[in-house]
C-alpha cells in the first residue's frame, strides 16, 4: 500500500476526519470517556473494529481519555489504511 501524498491526508483531515489531526507520519484522535470503563468498552469496540479491517492502531489510555494513533509501519506514514479505519472509528 502506498503513502498517501500530504495534501490528501490535509483534505481528509479537513472533512469527514476532522476529529483527527496529523501528527508526524501519523494520524491521531483524542477522545474522552464518561468513566474509565466506558473508555475500556470504546476500546474493545475499536479493536474489532481493527481485527476486522486487519489494520491495528495504537492505543493510549490515560484514565478517560483515549488517544488513537494510525500510521501504515511498514509504509512509513499514512496509507489509504489509515484513513479507511480512522473514519470506521
Amino acid at each position: 500500500m502506498a503513502l498517501l501524498p500530504r495534501d490528501e491526508v490535509d483534505r481528509a483531515l479537513a472533512g469527514d476526519l476532522s476529529a483527527w489531526r496529523r501528527e508526524g507520519d501519523a494520524i491521531t484522535r483524542e477522545v474522552q470517556a464518561p468513566a474509565f470503563l466506558d473508555g475500556v468498552r470504546l476500546v474493545q469496540h475499536v479493536a474489532q473494529v481493527a481485527e476486522e479491517s486487519d489494520h491495528h492502531p495504537d492505543i493510549d489510555i490515560r484514565y478517560t481519555t483515549l488517544t488513537f494513533t494510525l500510521s501504515t509501519h511498514s509504509e512509513g506514514g499514512v496509507t489509504a489504511r489509515d484513513l479507511e479505519l480512522a473514519a470506521r472509528i
